[in-house]
């Protein structure tokens, strides 16, 4: 018979183990951990900084509520590089920035110097970048492209610029308007658009993108050079 004991957010169960405060541990038996069950809409935290975040359900996907807030930040005059330290923008080069909005990021960076679509990249472990068939999913649940940036974003002017048309947040996503970082280093769009990046590329220079804007209802979507920093919200394993 197997004992089930949870300690510290880990379950172990025991046959014939024997610990001992102080002293050591013997395993006559087997030994099972395995993490603690998640549930979409509980907080998650980023074990790489301690940051947390938020987590909502939308049909059948598990999204981050906020934008990716990861890395160290470089000034913007600086393109970021595969350099084994994850690096991220602040726009206008303020960490308070990046508490709000999240970091900006490049699409190598964010990543990781991969092309794979789907790929962890800089999301934390057992999320990924949203690939274009990802956002599609969204936005189609959300009755599509037409009106789902409306319901993707945070209500009111807290954030957004008037008019913030259409927002409602029926979907509880919270989008932000992060605003961007040029390839040429000056930042932009702060409070009046949302740059979202997929893992989705066109070619060795673009890749697809998701748009939300304070003066529209839609999603815009298009694709854009890489080199740009846009947000990023990372999609449940």
């Amino acid at each position: 018979m197997c004992n089930a004991n949870t300690v510290l957010f880990w379950t172990v169960c025991s046959t014939g183990l024997n610990v001992r405060s102080g002293g050591t541990v013997t395993i006559s038996g087997n030994l099972n951990i395995t993490s603690a069950s998640f549930t979409c809409g509980q907080v998650i935290t980023d074990i790489r900084d301690g940051k947390t975040y938020n987590t909502v359900q939308i049909g059948t996907q598990c999204w981050l509520q906020q934008n990716l807030n990861y890395g160290t930040r470089i000034d913007s005059t600086s393109d970021q590089t595969n350099n084994n330290i994850p690096e991220k923008y602040c726009y206008k080069n303020l960490e308070s920035n990046c508490d709000v909005f999240g970091g900006l990021y490049q699409w190598d960076e964010a990543m990781q110097y991969s092309t794979t679509e789907g790929v962890k990249g800089i999301c934390p472990t057992d999320w990924h970048l949203p690939t274009d068939a990802e956002w599609t999913k969204l936005t189609d649940y959300l009755g599509g492209q037409n009106v789902a940036g409306g319901k993707m974003k945070e209500a009111g002017c807290t954030h957004w610029g008037s008019p913030n048309t259409g927002a409602s947040n029926s979907s509880g996503f919270t989008t932000l308007p992060g605003g961007y970082r040029s390839p040429y280093g000056y930042f932009g769009s702060l409070n009046s658009y949302a740059y979202l990046w997929s893992s989705t590329q066109l070619d060795a220079t673009l890749a697809w993108g998701r748009f939300p804007g304070y003066n529209y209802e839609f999603v815009a979507y298009t694709y854009i050079d890489k080199p740009n920093g846009f947000s990023i919200r990372c999609l449940k394993d």
